[in-house]
């Protein structure tokens, strides 16, 4: 069985948490934030397309369940990633 205790260390399971942790993903993969190590990642831009898509996907699919906190952050966050997507192909 799962030990309670792993998942109070790693804070309780919701929308907001799992969206800013693919964003959070997305950016590091963009160069924009470092790793979980400290150590800067490598552009990958086609990991950071997969992970913007994924959050696209999930605004799509859960449009009208949101509460309107977490449809603003998916918004706002898919937004900035999509400008700091664009900005990295520039580079």
């Amino acid at each position: 069985m799962a030990d309670p205790q792993a998942n109070l260390a790693l804070g309780p399971v919701d929308f907001s948490t799992h969206v800013l942790s693919l964003a959070s993903t997305a950016l590091i993969a963009l160069g924009k934030m470092p790793a979980p190590d400290g150590q800067p990642h490598p552009l990958d831009l086609e990991t950071a397309k997969h992970l913007i898509d994924v959050l696209g996907m999930l605004e799509t699919k859960t449009k009208g369940n949101l509460d309107e906190a977490e449809g603003k952050l998916l918004a706002s966050l898919i937004y900035d990633l999509r400008v700091a997507f664009v900005d990295a192909q520039k580079k």
